[in-house]
């Protein structure tokens, strides 16, 4: 499940992780009650995402969204790519994003126990520079402390090379090169999640992700 805002929603990354993974010979089948991407042209992909554009990670969190879309679309990983709107919109500190990103986390594992949870440091907002850096240098620990061996969590890069110039085209959203960015940080840790739950089901299979 590619679960995140309007970067997640709009982003063309989806179709290239998609791409990268099938071109690895691993069956994965997106999932979400979202259908979005028409704008990603030449690329034949599964559409399926939990992307909501406006959306807060204190929001979701709070009213409990995740726990029913989880339900409509079972997976068995999850990437999040969420704190943006919470910084630009919500003003919110990073002990309130870290607080949500962690119910999020126990909501996953409320409907899979041993959901593999992908985490991304957010690629950057040249708006609120600062607040990013602060929100992506707190991530690696306290995922950590979040982390389990029956529920792994991966964090992901996604800010550091990551050029706010040339890779956003709008001052918060992917460019085509952003999107490619994405796409190849998340691709090593989708990897490493699929073999993780290859190596307790003993056998290949269809990845809802």
């Amino acid at each position: 499940m590619p679960f995140g805002d309007s970067i997640t929603d709009y982003g063309c990354w989806r179709p290239w992780l998609g791409q990268k993974l099938q071109q690895t010979g691993f069956t994965v089948d997106f999932v979400g009650s979202q259908r979005s991407g028409e704008n990603c042209v030449n690329l034949d992909y599964d559409r399926d995402h939990e992307g909501h554009p406006g959306h807060q990670a204190y929001n979701i969190a709070r009213d409990k969204q995740l726990v029913e879309w989880l339900q409509l679309n079972p997976a068995d990983v999850v990437t999040m790519h969420l704190g943006t709107v919470d910084i630009v919109r919500g003003n919110r500190s990073v002990g309130e994003i870290l607080a949500a990103l962690g119910m999020l986390v126990d909501q996953m594992r409320g409907t899979n126990e041993r959901m593999r949870i992908i985490i991304a440091q957010i690629i950057p907002i040249p708006s609120a520079d600062q607040a990013v850096r602060d929100l992506n240098s707190a991530i690696p620990a306290w995922a950590a402390q979040k982390n389990s061996t029956m529920s792994p969590i991966w964090v992901v890069d996604q800010w550091s090379g990551f050029d706010a110039g040339k890779d956003l085209y709008d001052g918060l959203h992917p460019s085509e090169s952003g999107d490619e960015k994405i796409a190849e940080r998340f691709y090593p840790a989708m990897v490493h999640a699929i073999r993780d739950i290859q190596g307790n089901r003993m056998m290949s299979g269809m990845y809802e992700m």
